[in-house]
C-alpha cells in the first residue's frame, strides 16, 4: 500500500510539473507577442519633440530629422540616418515638429507655429483649433527668414547642326520669385536666338515682372506689372507694357493652382522698320488679362499653361497674345527635363520698310534641361 501511495503522489507531481511548464510556455508566448506588438506601435517618447522633427509613414515606420518643405504634394525630409528624402505626402500619416513651421491652409490665414498632424487633423500651436489634413497646402520650415522667401529656376536648351546647312539655336528661360504670407514678387525671362548659314533667323526676348499683394487668401491686387518684348522678325524693335490690376486664385489644391488676372495698362512700341511716312513709334492704352494653370500629374511630372492677352489700338496691332505650355519631368531633386510650346500672335503686324507684313503667328517648340534653386 505504501508503494502504491508513493507512486500516485509521484504521478500527481509529474502532472503538476507538466501543467506548470505548459503555463510558463503560454505566458512566454503572450509576452513575446506583446513585445512584438509594442515594436510595431512604437512612438516618440514625447507627443511634441524638442530636438528633432518626426514623421510616421503608412508602413508604421518613424523617421527623425528635419522637415524641410511640403509643396505640391511632396514632402522633403532630412533624415538623420537616410539623408535627404522626397516623399509623397499621401504616404505620411503623422508629423510632429520641434521647429517652427510656416503653414498654409486652404481657405484660412497662413499660420506660424509648432505643427502636429495626427489622425487626419492638423494643429498649429497658437491657432486654437484643428483643421482637416486635406486643407494643408504648404509647410515651410523655420522662422520668417529672408532666404526662406526666395526660389529660382533656370532652363536652357541648344541645337547645333553642320553639313549642307549650318544651323545653331539656343534658348533660355529663367524665373525668380519671392513669396511671403502677404504677397509675392515674380520675375520671368524667355529668350530664343538662332542662325542658319550665318544669318540670324530668330532673335526674340521677353522679360516681365509682377508684384502681388494678397487681400484675402485668394484675392490679390497687382499694384504694378511690367513687360518688355523684342522680336525684329515680328517688326517689334522694343515694346514696353506697364499696368496694374487684380487677380483671383480660382482653384488651389495640393496638386492644382489656377489663377486669373486682369487690368488696365499703357503700352509703348518702337517698330524695327516702317514704310516711308509711317510713324516709328506707337503709344496706346491697353487692357491686359491672363490665366496661369499648374497641375501635378504625378510625383515626377508637372503640367503648366500660361496665357496672356493684350488689347491695344489698331495702329499698335489691335491685339497680341503670348502662350506657353508644356511639361516638366523631374530627373533628380535639382534637375528636370522640360518640353514647352510657345505661341506668339499679333493680329495686325506692322509692315516693314519694304511693305512686307510679318506673319501673325510664331510657334516654337523648346526642349531643354531645368535647374531648381
Amino acid at each position: 500500500m505504501v508503494g502504491e501511495t508513493d507512486m500516485a503522489c509521484a504521478g500527481r507531481a509529474n502532472r503538476g510539473a507538466a501543467l506548470l511548464a505548459k503555463a510558463a510556455s503560454i505566458l512566454l508566448l503572450l509576452c513575446s507577442g506583446l513585445l512584438l506588438a509594442g515594436e510595431g506601435q512604437w512612438q516618440p517618447a514625447s507627443p511634441m519633440p524638442d530636438k528633432y522633427d518626426w514623421i510616421q509613414l503608412k508602413s508604421g515606420e518613424w523617421l527623425k530629422g528635419e522637415l524641410i518643405v511640403l509643396y505640391n504634394g511632396r514632402l522633403e525630409f532630412d533624415s538623420t540616418e537616410l539623408d535627404l528624402l522626397t516623399l509623397d505626402f499621401e504616404d505620411v500619416v503623422e508629423i510632429r515638429s520641434a521647429q517652427l513651421m510656416q503653414v498654409r491652409l486652404l481657405g484660412e490665414e497662413d499660420l506660424i507655429g509648432i505643427l502636429l498632424m495626427a489622425d487626419g487633423q492638423v494643429r498649429v500651436s497658437g491657432a486654437g483649433q484643428s483643421f482637416d489634413r486635406s486643407r494643408l497646402l504648404t509647410v515651410t520650415a523655420g522662422e520668417a527668414k529672408e532666404i526662406n522667401f526666395w526660389n529660382a529656376r533656370l532652363s536652357v536648351g541648344a541645337n547645333w547642326r553642320q553639313g549642307n546647312t549650318e544651323q545653331a539655336e539656343g534658348n533660355a528661360s529663367a524665373m525668380v520669385q519671392r513669396r511671403t504670407l502677404e504677397g509675392r514678387m515674380k520675375l520671368d525671362y524667355l529668350g530664343n536666338y538662332s542662325t542658319i548659314d550665318g544669318s540670324v533667323s530668330a532673335n526674340s526676348h521677353r522679360a516681365s515682372g509682377v508684384l502681388d499683394k494678397f487681400i484675402t487668401h485668394r484675392f490679390f491686387v497687382r499694384p504694378v506689372f511690367v513687360e518688355y518684348y523684342r522680336d525684329p522678325f515680328q517688326n517689334i524693335g522694343n515694346r514696353l507694357t506697364v499696368g496694374t490690376g487684380v487677380g483671383y486664385e480660382l482653384l488651389q489644391t495640393v496638386k492644382t493652382e489656377w489663377t486669373v488676372f486682369g487690368g488696365p495698362a499703357y503700352q509703348y512700341t518702337r517698330f524695327d522698320q516702317v514704310e516711308e511716312g509711317d510713324a516709328e513709334t506707337e503709344s496706346t492704352p491697353a487692357l491686359v488679362g491672363g490665366t496661369q494653370l499648374e497641375i501635378e500629374l504625378s510625383p515626377a511630372i508637372d503640367f503648366t499653361y500660361d496665357y496672356q492677352l493684350q488689347l491695344v489700338s489698331r495702329a499698335a496691332g489691335l491685339y497680341n497674345h503670348h502662350m506657353i505650355t508644356g511639361f516638366t519631368v523631374e530627373l533628380s531633386r535639382l534637375l528636370d527635363f522640360d518640353i514647352s510650346l510657345v505661341w506668339d500672335r499679333v493680329a495686325q503686324p506692322k509692315p516693314d520698310a519694304d511693305g512686307i507684313e510679318p506673319e501673325q503667328d510664331d510657334w516654337r517648340l523648346i526642349i531643354g534641361l531645368g535647374f531648381d534653386f
